[in-house]
């Protein structure tokens, strides 16, 4: 009888530190998703100020302002990791030709609003990069350690489930927006 409590005892320990692990890595996984939410916001924030200034200078270049703004609001309104990867990247493309066409007006160049805006939104694309860097560290631990045995027997009873990396699609992790001053 002893022995039995003794098991018991054992294994509800087990299931408790398991059960805080998992929940503390969690928490960790959301944490580092808010680090990204953050910088996205942040990059949200300047991108409308850019589209200002750029457009007294290439008013007859509506359709890459229009791209420009199209591609935040689906970007502010992406809802799974999934989404705002895909919005992300298209965002990213979108201001990509917004620089280039930039880059034919060297009046806007010389402006210095403009030339602060670019530096800006060049240092949130660095940040962004480096939270989505820990974002996906701290994801995968904790899709290892919900997969992993024995937190695998537990986890998906406890409702904890694998959580998507940030990742965005067809190279765009390799080219990030160009920012030419």
């Amino acid at each position: 009888m002893y022995i039995s409590i003794g098991i018991l005892a054992v294994v509800v320990v087990w299931a408790v530190v398991l059960y805080n692990g998992l929940v503390s890595w969690r928490n960790r996984v959301k944490e580092s998703w808010s680090d990204i939410d953050v910088q996205l916001k942040r990059r949200y924030d300047l991108i409308p100020n850019l589209v200002e200034t750029v457009k007294g200078y290439v008013a007859h270049e509506q359709g890459a302002l229009e791209a420009v703004i199209t591609a935040r609001a689906k970007a502010m309104g992406a809802g799974s990791v999934a989404e705002h990867a895909q919005a992300e990247q298209a965002l990213s493309g979108a201001l990509k030709s917004l620089f280039a066409l930039a880059e034919a007006y060297p009046d806007l160049k010389a402006v210095s609003s403009f030339v602060e805006l670019q530096r800006e939104l060049s240092d949130t694309e660095n940040k962004i990069q480096a939270a989505r860097r820990f974002y996906n560290g701290n994801v995968m631990a904790f899709n290892t350690k919900i997969e992993s045995f024995p937190a695998n027997l537990l986890a998906g009873a406890l409702g904890f489930s694998k959580v998507d990396f940030f990742e965005l699609t067809n190279g765009a992790e390799r080219e990030p927006v160009r920012v030419q001053f």
